[in-house]
């Protein structure tokens, strides 16, 4: 269940920033409350998951997946230069989180 939490709030990060960018420096009011729901529950997510996962393992995946979501996200929408390096940083990327899961052991 917690890897579970962890993914989720990995996901949520990337809403969070998405949303951060969207906000115009927290002039714009819908951003900026999708900003605030989304950082808070990321936060609580990733709190959870700490709890019975190694602190620095749980943040690697969850900065990882909340990284590589909002590139993919500015590459989808155009806002980010797509090339063959970045997506292969990308993919790395992905391998590393993934790696991580697969050696981790909980405390």
């Amino acid at each position: 269940m917690n890897w579970v939490v962890l993914v989720l709030s990995g996901i949520l990060e990337s809403v969070w920033a998405i949303a951060l960018g969207k906000s115009d420096g927290f002039t714009k009011l819908t951003p900026t409350l999708v900003f605030l729901v989304a950082l808070v529950l990321s936060m609580v997510g990733l709190s959870y998951a700490v709890r019975s996962l190694p602190t620095g393992t749980a943040y690697a995946v969850w900065v990882g997946i909340g990284a590589t979501l909002t590139v993919a996200y500015g590459m989808a929408l155009g806002t980010e230069a797509v090339s063959p390096a970045k997506v292969l940083f990308i993919v790395g990327l992905i391998g590393c989180i993934i790696g991580l899961k697969l050696v981790s052991e909980t405390h």
